[in-house]
């Protein structure tokens, strides 16, 4: 079992990101609330980072390619100690530090603006194969959406990923199955996506994406193979901790009322 206490962790992120985008009445709770447990395992296991350092030229990178759910990442960086806990406030107010997508130079720890969906690997690739080529041992972790699987961008990125033995890159893919106008399989069929990715050459893992011990374990065994990048396909539940949200695709829109609110708090506690 983990020796830290991520359950509480994320249960406190959760929080922090329905009292952000409860003030804010925006849009996109749910794809927050399925890769938190994720982003909890990275933050404070996994990514070799300094929140006093964040520039570190020898830092692991982390890019969010699914950009509309920044709410999450924000949580996660101000609780890492990236910016005060005050800053949240901030979220999606004009003129002030925290947008609604992920955008470099805003704060501490978000390296890349993204948003633009199919984006986020091809940027953690140019940054992967920059560290090959100046020698450096940081690696870059890309979390892309599953409805991201269905953008030609992605598979030419992974193409030439595999092409360039670029094992000190790694993808999780938040597979929550749902994306903007129903469910994946509907709309564009992935499966099977593990072979898929196998096909394009890279090393895959696959495991429930809300299992503490199952994300640690798993993340901490990169590089799987020498070589070869890196994917897990991590089985999330979109809206996950809060029962109306859960495996709702409407919720990829709708923003909470003070009902909704005060009900999806009572149940995270």
């Amino acid at each position: 079992m983990p020796t830290i206490d991520y359950q509480k962790i994320a249960k406190e992120i959760r929080k922090k990101i329905l009292k952000m985008m409860y003030e804010a009445r925006t849009a996109h709770v749910s794809s927050c609330l399925s890769c938190v447990d994720i982003l909890t395992v990275l933050y404070f296991k996994i990514l070799k980072m300094d929140s006093k350092n964040p520039l570190a030229e020898n830092r692991d990178r982390f890019i969010l390619s699914k950009g509309h759910a920044v709410a999450a990442l924000y949580a996660i960086l101000s609780k890492s100690g990236f910016f005060p806990e005050e800053v949240l406030e901030t979220y999606c107010r004009n003129g002030e530090k925290l947008p609604g997508h992920s955008t470099r130079d805003t704060v501490p720890g978000i390296e890349v603006s993204t948003g633009s969906l199919g984006h986020g690997l091809s940027m953690g690739v140019g940054l992967a194969l920059a560290a090959k080529k100046d020698g450096k041992d940081y690696r870059t972790f890309v979390l892309i959406s599953d409805g991201e699987c269905e953008i030609g961008s992605t598979w030419e990125a992974a193409l030439f990923s595999s092409h360039h033995k670029l094992d000190n890159l790694i993808a999780i893919v938040d597979h929550n199955k749902l994306q903007a106008f129903g469910r994946v399989e509907d709309i564009l069929n992935l499966k099977p996506l593990n072979e898929k990715w196998k096909s394009f050459g890279w090393a895959v893992r696959e495991i429930d994406g809300h299992d503490f011990s199952e994300i640690e374990r798993v993340l901490s065994e990169i590089p799987y193979e020498k070589g070869k990048p890196n994917v897990v396909i991590a089985h999330t539940i979109k809206g996950k901790g809060v029962s109306f949200m859960e495996d709702k695709f409407e919720w990829h829109y709708l923003s909470l009322t003070k009902k909704q609110y005060e009900q999806a708090l009572k149940e995270l506690s």
